[in-house]
C-alpha cells in the first residue's frame, strides 16, 4: 500500500459533513491571504476529527467562566484585517506581523466543551464535534457558553472533502475556490482546562445548502444538506469584531460559481 492511501481511507471511513480539510499549502499563503505572520512548522496537509490544525483568533478573546464573556479591548468592528480590500491597502508581504489583535493559534479539531469533566471524555466527545449547525451554536450545550463568549475564529484551508452520493456509492472529492486561493471558514474556539490539563480546540460552522446548486449532491440521499460556512474575503475582521446580535449574518451560503469539485484520485 502506498503512503497516501492511509489517510484516504481513514477519511472514508469516519466521513461526515465536512470533517476532513486540507491546511494551507504553503506557509507564506497565511501572510497573502490572512494577512497575519505564518507558523514557524506547518503541519500535516490533512486535518480530521481529533487532529491538529490552525485557526485565526482574537487576542484575548478567550474565557473559562461561561458566565463572564470576553471584554478585551479589540479593533472596531470595522477595522479590516491586514488582507482585507488589497485593492487599496496593498497585499501584505509574507511573513509581515499579524495585525493588532488578532493571532494564528494552533489546537485539536474537534470542539471539547468547558463542561466536559475528564480528558477522555474530551476525546470521546470532540470527534462528534467537529462541525456545528449554525443554527444551533446558541442554543447547544456543547457550544452555547463559547458562542455567547465571542470565541469566533477563521480556519484557513486550501480545499474539504465531501462524499458525492449520485452514483448511490461514496466517492470523496475534493472541494476548493475555482482560483485555487485559501478559503476562510468560519468557526468557533475553545480552551478547556482541568487538572493541570489544558485542550485548545475548534468547531467549524456550517449552513444549509439543499438549493445551493453545487453543494446540493452532497451528503447521503435524504439527509440535509451542509456545507461550511466560507467567509467572504472581505468579511474576516468583521467576522471576528462584530456584536454578537450581528454575527449571525455572515452565515451564509458560499457562491456555487466559485467553487469547484473534483474527484479524490486514489494512488
Amino acid at each position: 500500500m502506498s503512503a497516501a492511501k492511509p489517510a484516504l481511507w481513514r477519511w472514508v471511513s469516519i466521513a461526515r459533513m465536512s470533517t476532513q480539510y486540507e491546511c494551507l499549502k504553503s506557509a507564506d499563503l497565511y501572510a497573502e491571504a490572512f494577512g497575519i505572520a505564518p507558523p514557524p512548522q506547518l503541519l500535516e496537509k490533512e486535518v480530521w476529527p481529533r487532529k491538529q490544525g490552525f485557526f485565526i483568533r482574537k487576542i484575548g478573546a478567550a474565557s473559562t467562566d461561561p458566565a463572564q464573556p470576553a471584554t478585551d479591548a479589540l479593533p472596531d468592528a470595522a477595522a479590516p484585517l491586514a488582507s482585507e480590500a488589497p485593492e487599496a491597502s496593498g497585499a501584505e508581504a509574507p511573513g509581515s506581523p499579524a495585525p493588532l489583535g488578532i493571532e494564528l493559534a494552533q489546537g485539536q479539531f474537534g470542539l471539547v466543551p468547558r463542561w466536559v469533566k475528564s480528558a477522555s471524555d474530551a476525546k470521546l466527545r470532540s470527534t462528534k464535534l467537529a462541525v456545528t449547525r449554525y443554527e444551533t451554536m446558541s442554543t447547544s450545550t456543547n457550544s452555547r457558553d463559547t458562542w455567547l463568549s465571542g470565541q469566533r475564529c477563521i480556519i484557513p484551508m486550501q480545499a474539504f472533502l465531501e462524499d458525492d452520493w449520485r452514483s448511490g456509492k461514496g466517492v470523496p472529492t475534493r472541494i476548493a475556490r475555482v482560483d485555487g486561493k485559501p478559503m476562510g471558514v468560519a468557526g468557533l474556539w475553545e480552551r478547556w482546562v482541568k487538572d493541570g490539563e489544558e485542550i485548545i480546540s475548534f468547531t467549524l460552522l456550517t449552513v444549509n445548502a439543499n438549493s445551493h446548486a453545487l453543494m446540493n449532491r452532497y451528503g447521503q440521499n435524504g439527509n440535509e444538506k451542509r456545507m461550511p460556512a466560507i467567509l467572504n474575503e472581505g468579511a474576516y475582521g468583521a467576522w471576528l469584531n462584530a456584536p454578537i446580535e450581528k454575527a449571525r449574518e455572515f452565515m451564509r451560503a458560499y457562491p456555487a460559481n466559485l467553487l469547484l469539485a473534483n474527484p479524490v484520485q486514489k494512488k
